[in-house]
């Protein structure tokens, strides 16, 4: 009787010990099970377009603006030279130009007015008018100069950026960081280049991964008087557009640059500018390259990059 009993119980053991495995077993099973869905859900979420990444924490307005500005000078003393092609806008024509960088400034051709080709006398002019640069060293120095203060000038805008203004986070939209930005009142600008800047106010953008500059949209909230009104007024109102697209690990180019302004100058001369200029199809070209080596980039045929061509550069 009691071996029967001491059986009994040891076989009903073995069974309570083999359930609980089973349910450990289940419930390891479960917890993976979950896991595995938390994950697929998780990946799916962030390859979702409009989806935000929780794991993306809202910025510090001035810090973002401060490292941005950092990144932007420090790359830029260091950035490759590129080849393009260019549609600008004006209120009379829309022009097509290649254009190719050097250490000496850009070189570029006219290709088309309004979508047409050059005439043949405009082409003779435009070839005459580069062979006119490559052999007078005035016009070199001109061109340089004009590379070098425009260089110094996006150097100096950036420079007022954390300074001039003040920011506000809105959000994230797409890739980048949004931040709305109005002039700073304690902040008085030193010069005409950052009097008409410093009355901008609008939205600028940040791309959350490279903390650089991919958009910026302003507008004049105030008239700007030179020289008390009498030497000339910038109306408010006017109005400009930045749009940046990534070339390369470092290199940031701008994509799209729109300018809306009226005002008048001395003796009531009327100022007006209204462009717009899209820039496609980049593709790097070495840093030693020559006016003269660019002219003959030029003169070969020339075809728009499409999205799909493996050798535009792509972020890993």
């Amino acid at each position: 009787m009691f071996k029967q009993s001491t059986a009994y119980l040891s076989q009903k053991a073995q069974i309570l010990h083999e359930v609980t495995d089973m349910r450990e077993s289940r419930v390891r099973l479960i917890v993976v099970c979950l896991l595995a869905v938390i994950s697929v859900r998780a990946s799916w979420a962030k390859d979702m377009p409009g989806k935000r990444d929780l794991s993306v924490v809202d910025p510090n307005p001035e810090e973002l603006i401060r490292d941005t500005v950092y990144n932007e000078l420090h790359d830029h003393e260091r950035h490759g030279y590129w080849q393009y092609v260019i549609r600008k806008h004006t209120s009379n024509e829309v022009d097509s130009l290649k254009q190719v960088e050097t250490t000496d400034g850009p070189v570029q051709r006219l290709m088309a007015v309004d979508g047409e080709p050059l005439t043949a006398q405009r082409r003779r002019d435009e070839e005459l008018r580069l062979k006119e640069l490559l052999s007078n060293a005035g016009k070199q120095r001109k061109v340089r100069e004009q590379y070098v203060e425009d260089e110094k000038r996006i150097g100096r805008i950036m420079q007022l950026l954390p300074v001039a203004f003040l920011y506000e986070y809105l959000g994230i939209e797409g890739e980048n960081y949004c931040l709305g930005f109005r002039p700073n009142p304690a902040f008085h600008p030193p010069t005409i280049e950052a009097r008409v800047f410093h009355a901008m106010q609008g939205k600028i953008y940040v791309n959350i991964r490279w903390k650089r500059l991919a958009r910026l949209d302003g507008h004049l909230v105030d008239n700007i008087d030179f020289g008390y009104g009498l030497l000339g007024r910038l109306y408010k109102g006017g109005w400009f557009n930045l749009e940046r697209v990534q070339v390369s690990q470092t290199d940031w180019k701008t994509k799209v640059l729109e300018v809306h302004v009226a005002g008048r100058a001395v003796l009531f001369k009327t100022i007006a500018k209204d462009t717009r200029e899209e820039r496609s199809g980049f593709r790097e070209v070495p840093r030693d390259t020559t006016m003269s080596e660019a002219k003959q980039m030029l003169d070969t045929d020339y075809t728009i990059v499409s999205r799909t061509d493996p050798k535009i550069w792509r972020a890993p």
